[in-house]
């Protein structure tokens, strides 16, 4: 189990770290969204930086990144404290990524991927979440710190044998955010626009 476990955090680390945001931008001839934007080379910034299509993209990409590896470790029979790790794995590829000179993104929408396997409630309620307090604020990293903030509290209610492995996560999430609660204390935040949000 140890060994398969280990397998597994390679294999999501490595997934992780392709960057689907940087090599789209290349693709579509779009600027290097680790020089444009927020310098976040994820769906956000390309939504800001390409469009609606180009950040749907990213984002799809960047979901499976986080489930693919946890579903697959789930029908291995890894138990869930090691899930987490394996979760964990992937959103550090994100964030870490060994083929872009570890110069990542923010890991919300692989680490939604990652917690997809525990239930699509859960999942529905962390879309709920992050919307409501997107429309409302038009902070779109705002909303994902709410987000990952209730999802132990959401797992919790749903399903407490993977509250641990949540939270640890969530915690990995929210310290990734630093700059962001920084700048949103200061007011410097940028928003996401009503028109792109549509």
């Amino acid at each position: 189990m140890v060994i398969l476990t280990l397998v597994m955090v390679v294999f999501a680390y490595l997934l992780g770290s392709v960057s689907s945001a940087i090599l789209l931008c290349k693709l579509l001839k779009l600027p290097d969204p680790r020089t444009q934007g927020s310098k976040n080379p994820g769906a956000t910034n390309v939504l800001r930086i390409g469009g609606k299509a180009a950040a749907a993209t990213v984002l799809i990409f960047d979901v499976l990144k986080g489930t693919i590896p946890v579903w697959a470790s789930y029908f291995l029979g890894i138990e869930p404290l090691y899930l987490a790790s394996i979760a964990i794995a992937s959103c550090l590829g994100h964030m870490y990524p060994i083929f872009f000179q570890f110069k990542g993104g923010k890991a919300v929408a692989t680490a939604f991927g990652a917690l997809l396997p525990i239930g699509l409630d859960l999942g529905g309620l962390l879309i709920l979440t992050w919307y409501s307090v997107a429309r409302v604020t038009k902070f779109s990293s705002l909303a994902a710190i709410c987000a990952v903030s209730l999802a132990p509290l959401y797992t919790w209610l749903l399903k407490p044998l993977y509250t641990l492995p949540v939270l640890m996560l969530s915690v990995l999430i929210i310290f990734r955010h630093k700059q962001n609660i920084i700048r949103l204390i200061k007011g410097t935040e940028p928003k996401i626009s009503r028109k792109k949000m549509l």
